[in-house]
């Protein structure tokens, strides 16, 4: 057998092999065995697209990747190759890969419609990571049109996927937002993205609802499936960090925080996931346990998490970190604070005021007037907006350092913006606090005289409709009717019903021209329409300006004690008809009778002594033990004459016959030593010689 014989049968053997390998999906060998295909005959392409696939199942994607730059006899490596960038998560250089064989131009979906189908699906994933959501939903839809197998329901998810984007991001058209929710709810995905568009549309109720349903669906189409109570959990704990944003975007922060908690303690693999929960959980803390949230702002700032999180969320995560950084290390507050502009210049704002707020926090207010000026220079001429943002910081910082004159001059200094009812209010408050009435009269005065220039468009009725209101009484209560009137005349063209408006205008009228005030106030609906009988017979019934002791007075005693006229009609002093027939009925009603005792004979008193305890009885006798001798009563020492006077059987006993009567009154003299005894032996006896403690 010649040698290319020998070679030929060698090289069928290994792709025996090969098939062999990759059939039970044995991809180490199988690429053990492609390379000695290729070593024998560099020009067998298969073998070559062989290893390129062992080496991208394998994650080998930086080999992949060189092993086509090398050149090889592979027809066409576009797809392994973008699909090696992608997963490299090199976006850009796998879309310029596609971008440079797609034959279609013009932009858009045209563009990509010469496309492999596998190309074009790659591209989907490609687009969705670059965050360029509009092109990547009508791509979605131009392959869901065209295409028809077993993955149609996948590409119904991931389309919804990126609808629920585009309302997060406040992208895409009405066209798209239709057709986004035009796609059914059958699968707990396709209700879980549904949910997300709601989110981003902040109809957080709704949201809830939804995801509460998505839950319930996987957890049925997992059992069903046949999956582990692990694998159940996985996927559940995406649904249940979705609901607990949404908690907390509704105030419902405790039940946020137990499912982050919970999301937390399972360890979920996504990376992703994890940052979001910690970036959530430390928006929570706030300024509290700084510590904790210190350490969940590492997870969510980690690199692994970074790749995975779209720009958005690493947005808010960078931002936050900054403002975690003002409560827990002033120090790197500054540091952050400039990373994150150099990192997204959109936020240049929002890192100047973190670092402002800090120089605040150590009484360095110069530094940061300083610091807001200078960005206020570099601010273009079409930012009205942020310009206004950065004045109103640096009048905050003014009136923090109780510099009241410079916030005014900054206030002044804003143009037409200071005529704003806001700026206004402000301007004379803080000329009020310096006691400068005039000014604030002035400015009152310029304000209502810039409005009747010109209508202002972004200001409302009812802004102006308080100021001009808030002129009028400001003015009449300093003296000055004449420009009160101008105010409220304004106000009168706006609201010409209003009876109190024209009243306060009658009033300001008679101060400097009565002639007017008589001819508006003929305009003033009369007094008998005001008021109707009821009202004024409810008003005279009422006794909230009378005092208690004038309220509880007899029907016929006059108010005051004084003395009652002639007049018997029913006044101000005089109760009414109805209020005289319901005392005469208190007065007709019956007392009740007594309750009688039992025993009770007719023509007998009672005794007085019935309600009294047996013991507490005038005759009431102690029995006395037999064993016990009689002893001596008193104290110790005394004569035995004494000992009868401080017996209380026979105190009891001339009680009894003394002349004084039970319930008369009066007190016998025995009476008053025998209470004198008993208090003196209800007294503590005091040890005469106290021992002390302590060494003696």
């Amino acid at each position: 057998m010649s040698k290319s014989e020998t070679k030929e049968a060698t090289i069928r053997q290994l792709y025996t092999e090969l098939n062999k390998y990759c059939s039970s999906a044995d991809y180490d060998k199988a690429l053990k065995a492609a390379n000695k295909i290729i070593g024998l005959d560099a020009t067998e392409w298969k073998a070559a697209k062989c290893k390129l696939v062992c080496l991208i199942q394998n994650g080998k994607f930086e080999e992949a990747i060189k092993f086509i730059e090398r050149g090889t006899s592979i027809p066409d490596t576009t797809f392994e190759k973008a699909y090696s960038e992608y997963r490299l998560n090199r976006a850009e250089d796998a879309f310029r890969t596609i971008q440079a064989v797609a034959p279609g131009g013009g932009g858009g979906a045209d563009q990509w419609a010469g496309l492999a189908p596998n190309l074009k699906e790659l591209l989907a994933q490609i687009l969705y990571r670059l965050e360029r959501f509009d092109e990547c939903f009508e791509l979605y839809r131009n392959i869901i049109k065209n295409t028809h197998d077993d993955y149609d329901d996948e590409r119904r998810t991931n389309m919804s996927a990126v609808a629920a984007n585009q309302c997060i991001v406040g992208s895409g058209g009405k066209q798209q937002s239709a057709a986004a929710t035009n796609l059914p709810e059958d699968t707990y995905e396709l209700t879980y993205n549904a949910a997300c568009a709601l989110a981003g549309r902040r109809e957080y109720g709704e949201a809830e609802r939804k995801l509460r349903t998505s839950e319930k669906m996987c957890r049925d189409s997992l059992e069903e499936d046949g999956a582990s109570e692990e694998d159940i959990i996985d996927e559940i704990t995406i649904i249940k960090v979705q609901l607990a944003y949404c908690l907390q975007m509704q105030g419902r922060v405790k039940e946020a925080s137990a499912l982050y908690a919970d999301a937390l303690r399972h360890k979920t693999n996504d990376a992703a996931l994890t940052a979001v929960v910690s970036n959530n959980l430390v928006v929570i803390n706030r300024d509290q346990n700084v510590f904790d949230s210190r350490k969940k702002m590492k997870v969510a700032t980690s690199e692994q998490a970074d790749q995975k999180l779209t720009s958005r969320q690493r947005k808010t995560i960078a931002f936050n970190n900054c403002l975690l950084a003002y409560f827990a290390s002033p120090s790197e507050c500054g540091l952050l604070a400039s990373r994150l502009a150099n990192a997204h210049p959109d936020l240049e704002f929002q890192s100047l005021l973190v670092r402002v707020s800090q120089l605040a926090r150590d009484k360095k207010y110069r530094e940061a007037v300083e610091l807001l000026e200078a960005y206020a220079q570099r601010l273009p001429a079409g930012r009205t907006t942020e310009l206004l943002q950065v004045r109103f910081a640096i009048v905050q910082l003014q009136l923090v350092a109780g510099n009241r004159k410079a916030a005014i001059e900054t206030l002044e200094s804003l143009g037409e913006a200071r005529y704003q009812p806001g700026v206004v209010s402000a301007l004379v408050t803080l000329h009020l606090g310096l006691d400068n009435k005039q000014a604030a009269s002035e400015i009152l005065k310029s304000a209502v005289e810039w409005y009747k220039r010109q209508k202002s468009a972004t200001i409302s009725d009812s802004d102006l409709s308080d100021m001009w209101r808030q002129a009028a009484s400001f003015h009449l209560r300093g003296g000055e009717p004449e420009t009160a009137a101008k105010s409220l005349e304004e106000l009168l063209r706006t609201h010409p019903n209003d009876m109190k408006l024209l009243a306060q205008l009658v009033i300001a009228y008679a101060q400097f021209d009565p002639k007017r005030a008589q001819q508006a106030s003929k305009r003033l609906p009369a007094l008998e329409t005001l008021t109707t009988v009821s009202e004024i017979d409810a008003l005279e019934a009422t006794n909230w300006m009378m005092i208690a002791k004038a309220v509880k007075r007899k029907p016929n005693q006059p108010a005051g004690g004084g003395r009652t006229t002639g007049d018997q009609s029913p006044g101000a002093g005089t109760p009414s008809a109805e209020q005289q027939q319901q005392a005469a009925r208190k007065q007709k009603r019956k007392k009740r009778k007594g309750k009688l005792p039992k025993n009770y004979i007719i023509g007998v008193l009672p005794d007085p002594e019935r309600w009294l305890p047996r013991y507490e009885r005038t005759g009431y006798r102690k029995k006395r033990d037999r064993r016990v001798k009689e002893i001596i009563k008193g104290s110790q020492g005394t004569a035995s004459g004494q000992a009868d006077q401080f017996d209380m059987s026979k105190a009891y006993n001339q009680t009894k016959n003394s002349p004084a009567t039970p319930g008369s009154g009066g007190v016998t003299q025995l009476e008053q030593n025998a209470a004198a005894a008993a208090a003196t032996r209800q007294l503590p006896r005091k040890s005469q010689h106290k021992k002390k403690k302590g060494k003696h």
